[in-house]
């Protein structure tokens, strides 16, 4: 059973907010039970404050526990100002305002704090990919889950590169899940390549993620968001499957821009919210499907200094590339973690790569107009533009021109039927 509230005109209301929560609260049996709330971090924007004063309201007084954990995936733990900023309650105010709830960083890189619910065999493994992939795959999360009764994911529903639309499930696999499974599905949407996997619903990377989730042994209740930039337009309540769809349905709507003409050239403009390329990206993934054959996309992010706080060695070895010069180099990149091989692919996008000649050939130009020195932007094989000599006035409304300015890039989807249908 659904409870679910969504508009494509208009945004939610706090009291509509109180009134579903309420409704979908009252129905579970959780007095005196461990809760721990599974929540984005700073790099999706939702309003999570007014989440955390609700469910408190709501629950804080019935439960033993309302504890927050932060699905980070492969990101840097927040800071304690960064926590404070999220929920929208500083440690101190928790401590007295919200005295049962603590909030944790997912680390997953820490084997201490994770633990193995199941395995995908080999054969399920293709069965469920379409033999894009055949191996073995030990399904991990942050052990903490087992300390608690019932659990909640609480987040919003955007187009995304890997799995077609984030949200759901998602927030457990890669949100609070080990290397193996966070590897696997990465690389499968790789494979299956970002343009034609994001703003798609029923992905292969969702059946594997949905089937992973099948292992975890407690309730779970979802609470998925739908937003369009600050605005919250949805929010619907209900099984981690269920509430997703109906979440990904009203995002398509929201979040998905069709552009009849694809763009020669297009300066993508990514939030401060993203503080690393690696967050940043976002900015050519969601607009890489609207840009022609031979195009470029700019990513200027002045702000931006590193292209990874947790993954920059790796990167600067191996680079950005097309999918087609790890596949034709096998032996060469086969134990490069499938995480790294998919943001270098998803960065650099389409195109191909000849090993006889070792000509690599992209489909569009990426070019950094950051903070990012122009050597390593050349290290690892992108474009490089000073960013003081863009001013972003000088890109607006030149859509007749071919040329497209996004500003505040990342959650907002582009997409031309021309450029996708190839």
């Amino acid at each position: 059973m659904i409870q679910g509230k969504g508009f494509t005109t208009q945004t939610l209301a706090d009291e509509d907010v109180r009134n579903l929560l309420e409704a979908a609260c009252n129905d579970l049996a959780l007095d005196g039970k461990r809760v721990l709330v599974i929540i984005p971090d700073g790099t999706r924007t939702a309003p999570i404050p007014l989440m955390f004063r609700l469910l408190y309201e709501q629950l804080g007084g019935r439960v033993a526990h309302l504890d927050y954990l932060i699905a980070l995936g492969t990101h840097q733990p927040m800071s304690e100002e960064a926590i404070s900023k999220l929920v929208g309650a500083s440690s101190e105010e928790r401590a007295q305002n919200y005295p049962n709830v603590q909030v944790f960083n997912h680390r997953w890189a820490d084997p201490g704090t994770l633990k193995t619910i199941g395995v995908i065999s080999r054969q399920e493994a293709v069965d469920l990919t379409n033999g894009t992939l055949e191996q073995e795959v030990l399904v991990t999360l942050n052990g903490m889950i087992f300390e608690y009764d019932f659990l909640m994911i609480c987040g919003p529903v955007f187009p995304h590169e890997v799995v077609g639309f984030s949200g759901g499930a998602k927030y457990l696999f890669p949100g609070i899940a080990g290397p193996d499974i966070i590897n696997f599905t990465h690389w499968l949407g790789a494979r299956l390549t970002s343009m034609h996997t994001i703003g798609v619903k029923d992905t292969l990377v969702r059946r594997v993620i949905h089937r992973a989730a099948e292992f975890v042994p407690l309730p779970i209740l979802c609470l998925a968001m739908v937003m369009q930039g600050q605005g919250l337009h949805g929010l619907y309540i209900g099984s981690y499957r269920d509430a997703f769809e109906q979440a990904a349905d009203l995002s398509a709507q929201l979040n998905l821009i069709t552009v009849q003409r694809p763009f020669r050239r297009v300066l993508s403009a990514p939030s401060t919210m993203y503080d690393d390329l690696w967050t940043a990206a976002k900015a050519m993934y969601k607009t890489e499907p609207a840009i022609e054959d031979g195009g470029e996309v700019i990513i200027y992010a002045p702000h931006i200094s590193e292209i990874s706080y947790t993954h920059g060695r790796l990167i600067d070895e191996v680079g950005y590339h097309v999918q087609e010069y790890f596949l034709k180099q096998w032996e060469r990149f086969k134990d490069v973690p499938g995480t790294i091989l998919a943001h270098s692919t998803h960065v650099k996008g389409a195109g191909t790569y000849d090993p006889a000649t070792s000509i690599e050939t992209p489909r569009i130009q990426v070019t950094l107009a950051t903070s990012i020195p122009e050597e390593r932007c050349r290290l690892v094989n992108l474009g490089y533009l000073d960013y003081r000599t863009i001013n972003p006035e000088e890109w607006q409304n030149r859509e007749a021109e071919g040329i497209l300015y996004v500003p505040h890039a990342g959650e907002m989807l582009y997409r031309s039927p021309e450029v996708v249908s190839r």
